[in-house]
């Protein structure tokens, strides 16, 4: 089902200097299983093309997936032109971004 990935996933976002940093989690061992196979660098850089430079972590132990998105606030909040310049809303951003979701998972 072509859902937003915020219905089975959690995030939370923030800046390190000019690069966001963005964990995923799942509730689930299938959930996660799903997450890690489609939640891949380029289907991240599909759901926010801004992101050129994206660099994943695995989390198996907490169901997460990490990424570092290099470069996305330029050199940093003080002169990122973005409307979200400490990137707190990022994580929001692409919960909201529609993906799909195998209905066994929902």
């Amino acid at each position: 089902m072509r859902k937003p990935l915020g219905t089975i996933a959690g995030a939370r976002s923030g800046d390190k200097g000019g690069d966001a940093n963005l964990g995923v989690w799942v509730r689930t061992p299938e959930q996660y299983e799903w997450l890690e196979r489609t939640l891949t660098v380029e289907k991240l850089k599909e759901l926010l093309p801004e992101a050129a430079e994206v660099t994943r972590y695995e989390l198996k132990n907490l169901r997460a997936l990490n990424f570092v998105l290099h470069g996305l606030l330029g050199e940093g909040v003080a002169s990122s032109t973005r409307f979200d310049p400490q990137a707190k809303a990022l994580g929001e951003w692409v919960r909201s971004r529609e993906i799909d979701i195998p209905e066994a998972l929902l």
